[in-house]
């Protein structure tokens, strides 16, 4: 695939945000509900792809969701508990940037809580999700998927780059190390806890630039909206893609 210009990028960006303005304003004028959840390993650019979606979207109408380590209080309650408060009342679009599933990847790989949690958790949220789109949440699910190089390319650089020092974590000196166990646990997350009103789908994002492109032609089309203009177009297949399991076993999730 030939490298994507600068130039070329900043022109599909910026008519991709003219659409998701519609997109909002649609969503506002319906008193919709939209939620989106971005998943994937260390590095994997999803707060890019999250700053590029809200770039233009209106500030009262729009929520970004980054919750740090669970308080006492948080493990003491139903495991679900500390997201609700976050989720979006009519007219918004809430984006979350890593959720609930922390427990079925970074709690589980990194031993924060039990089999026994961790099995729980995958029968549970199903029916969480299942709930919330009763209720008219719209549910979009995002995983991020780089291979084991560029992972490890982008841990070294956020090591360098004196701007990215509020991402560096403990756990991120582990992620390379177990990537093996990440990748069982994302195998079995995806298999369980993907449904037709909750469906996973995956975005190659080696490539940043066009990860960030082709998941927001992916969100124009998902999210249905009058007045859509040309940009609303399918997603690069071979960038986003929705799940399953003859595509998990066919190679698009790196190894």
């Amino acid at each position: 695939m030939r490298a994507l210009s600068k130039a070329d990028y900043k022109r599909d960006l910026r008519a991709l945000w003219v659409e998701l303005v519609r997109l909002q304003r649609h969503v506002i004028a319906r008193g919709s509900k939209v939620l989106v959840l971005f998943e994937g390993r260390d590095a994997a650019g999803k707060d890019g792809t999250i700053k590029r979606i809200t770039a233009h979207l209106s500030p009262r109408e729009t929520r970004v969701v980054a919750l740090g380590r669970p308080s006492d209080r948080d493990r003491a309650s139903w495991y679900f508990q500390r997201w609700v408060p976050h989720l979006p009342a009519s007219g918004e679009l809430v984006l979350f940037n890593r959720s609930w599933y922390n427990r079925a990847g970074v709690e589980s790989v990194m031993g924060f809580c039990t089999d026994m949690e961790r099995q729980e958790f995958l029968e549970e949220a199903p029916r969480f999700e299942r709930m919330l789109a009763r209720s008219g949440v719209q549910v979009l699910k995002y995983y991020l998927d780089i291979g084991r190089q560029e992972q490890a390319r982008r841990l070294a650089r956020r090591r360098r780059d004196p701007l990215s020092q509020w991402k560096i974590s403990p756990i991120d000196a582990k992620a390379l190390a177990l990537w093996k166990p990440y990748s069982r646990a994302r195998d079995e997350m995806l298999a369980r806890t993907h449904t037709a009103r909750a469906p996973w789908t995956i975005v190659r994002a080696d490539d940043k630039k066009r990860a960030r492109l082709e998941v927001i032609r992916d969100l124009l089309r998902r999210v249905k909206y009058e007045g859509a203009g040309a940009e609303r177009r399918p997603p690069d297949r071979g960038i986003v893609r929705r799940y399953s399991k003859k595509l998990a076993r066919g190679g698009f999730l790196h190894r």
